[in-house]
């Protein structure tokens, strides 16, 4: 019996069935409900198909195919479905390189989809030829160039079917003109065997007696840790975690992948850990006797110097990817499997004899906690990035609210300063560190949650990789909120500047003048006149806007963002100088950490 979901709807019996009318009706049938689509001479019959099933498939015109991917990110970083993109041939399809990346590095899935020259033009250097599959090969999961039309059903069922098993990661499809335009005249089974004799994702069954060697390690331990990540909230497994914690008592730190794995605002949580994690995280991190790392990869902004990264504790290591076991990080306890089904077996496994006693390590790890705290310093009447995010999370945070972000400061201060209590909830470039992610990232989430609030917390730098959207999310009738951190510099550049090289301006001031504290900063640290003027814009997109520099007036005046009642920006003047604490210089240690 077939797996996949009939289609309510097939084309009319009086047109010509062509390979493009098979593509799209294989995409409907794998659950894809919306794409994100910008067409070109060799995706027109794909376009043209899609104009057939409006009904059952939304398409989106995003203004620029990178910002069409990230869309696609948002669909599914929130959502079990799987995000689709397109893009034409050529630049179409190059645009979406960085996007189809970005996937990779935070194993999401995702099917990219990029036109191609016929097939008898292929190696001729045709117009708009380009080879993605070469350009993708090390940053997909899989690939693939059609050849045959009659290979559209089987080539996109394997293509869901590798995007979201084992390790999820991004897919590349690439379908030349020809393909699509091919008339059909067989009787098409959307339903055929896959062929995928090298492709093995369903990881071995945890052996119980490995779970009971994870319980009689955590017993045994008087400094446990919890370092959990991305893959905890890919595996859907965040209310076994939960459970399991709390079970144990033992203190929950988070990568910044894993943000929303276990609630931010709980007793229980450390926070985030690793270069700009809490300290209290960092120090339980480093005097730990044992690391539970679930889901994680042991990567250098957490590690930091790996040599010196929990080299005090055991390690218990759970991932699905088998290659990541032992990579960075020698474990005492390897398991390769779902981390659900790990979870699971533990929480049936544990008894009260397994629970470990920790109150002196719980004790410690209070004074830390209380000694350096991550606080919003007084600002006087400036609205610093810190107290405008913790504002946003004090009015927002009993909504059903999805944050995206873009890269840098403002980046690590969400990360920092709202408190997340769900999973899929944050959207961060996290892997890859890809500028201008935030907007389109946002305009996916909207595009699937409809009724929830959306926010794209951003900064002028970021804001300009991808303002292009604006006109989408007006377009669109998506009211994705912007809140714009604007201290008119690419700010985390900007603090290593001032953290390592005496300060020294490199082209890191956004601003129209070549040495920005010498016109125009007034002693708070902000501008008088900022550069370009974000309302402005985001008016002659079609959407509401305002400024604000008053902290007494920001409350306001984000509460009016929040209520508004489409696509809107708030462009908040922040002072430059503020830096992102705590801070573990890359490379360095926990003992190198900056808190002041």
């Amino acid at each position: 019996m077939s797996t996949i979901a009939a289609s309510p709807s097939i084309f009319s019996p009086a047109r010509t069935l062509t390979g493009a009318d098979v593509f799209v009706e294989c995409l409907i049938r794998h659950g894809t409900d919306v794409i994100f689509a910008y067409p070109g001479g060799c995706s027109m019959p794909l376009h043209q198909s899609l104009t057939h099933r409006s009904a059952d498939i939304r398409t989106i015109l995003p203004r620029h195919e990178q910002g069409g991917a990230f869309a696609a990110q948002g669909v599914s970083r929130t959502t079990d479905r799987v995000g689709v993109c397109m893009g034409t041939s050529g630049p179409g399809a190059t645009n979406l390189v960085t996007a189809i990346a970005d996937a990779k590095m935070d194993s999401i899935p995702m099917i990219a989809i990029s036109a191609q020259v016929p097939t008898h033009l292929i190696g001729s250097d045709a117009f708009q030829e380009t080879p993605m599959v070469e350009i993708c090969r090390a940053i997909t999961k899989h690939h693939y160039l059609v050849t045959k039309t009659e290979d559209i059903p089987r080539i996109i069922k394997e293509a869901f079917y590798i995007a979201r098993t084992g390790r999820p990661g991004p897919v590349l499809i690439d379908v030349p003109k020809d393909v699509q335009t091919n008339a059909v005249t067989w009787e098409v089974d959307y339903d055929p065997e896959m062929n995928l004799p090298g492709y093995h994702p369903e990881v071995r069954r945890v052996h119980p007696n490995q779970i009971r060697a994870i319980l009689k390690m955590i017993s045994e331990s008087k400094k446990p840790i919890f370092y959990a990540g991305g893959g905890i909230i890919q595996a859907n497994a965040t209310e076994e975690f939960t459970k399991f914690a709390r079970k144990t008592g033992i203190p929950v730190a988070t990568t910044v992948m894993g943000i929303g794995c276990f609630p931010g605002d709980d007793d229980q949580s450390l926070h985030m850990l690793g270069m700009h994690g809490t300290v209290y995280s960092n120090y339980a991190i480093n005097d730990a006797d044992l690391l539970l790392a679930f889901g994680v990869r042991f990567d250098d902004r957490v590690t930091g110097k790996l040599s010196e990264f929990a080299k005090h504790g055991k390690v218990i290591h759970v991932d699905i990817d088998p290659s990541e076991l032992h990579k960075n990080k020698i474990a005492d306890i390897p398991v390769v499997a779902n981390i659900k089904e790990v979870l699971h077996g533990l929480n049936a496994m544990i008894s009260d004899d397994d629970v470990p006693q920790i109150d002196a390590w719980w004790e410690t790890l209070r004074g830390w906690k209380k000694q350096y705290p991550l606080k919003v310093k007084d600002s006087g009447d400036l609205i610093i990035p810190q107290y405008a995010i913790e504002e946003l999370w004090r009015q927002t945070k009993a909504r059903d609210t999805y944050i995206t972000v873009g890269v840098g400061q403002h980046q690590m201060w969400a990360a920092q300063f709202y408190k997340f209590d769900r999973p899929r909830r944050w959207l961060s470039s996290s892997g890859l560190g890809t500028m201008g992610f935030g907007l389109p990232a946002a305009m996916g989430v909207q595009a699937v949650h409809p009724e929830s609030l959306v926010v794209d917390i951003d900064g002028d730098g970021c804001m300009l990789m991808n303002l292009q959207e604006l006109a989408t999310l007006k377009c669109e009738n998506l009211p994705v909120k912007t809140l714009l951190l604007n201290n008119q510099h690419l700010g985390m550049v900007m603090q290593w500047e001032d953290r390592f090289l005496k300060g020294n301006r490199a082209h890191t001031y956004l601003g129209p003048v070549e040495h920005p504290e010498a016109v125009g900063a007034g002693a708070g640290g902000h501008y008088e006149e900022t550069y370009p003027n974000f309302v402005q814009i985001a008016q002659g997109f079609g959407l509401g806007a305002a400024q604000v520099r008053s902290k007494k007036e920001f409350p306001a005046a984000l509460k009016a963002m929040l209520d508004y009642g489409g696509p809107y920006l708030l462009d908040v003047i922040c002072p430059y100088q503020e830096h992102v604490l705590p801070m573990i210089p890359g490379g360095k240690s926990v003992k190198d950490i900056i808190i002041e």
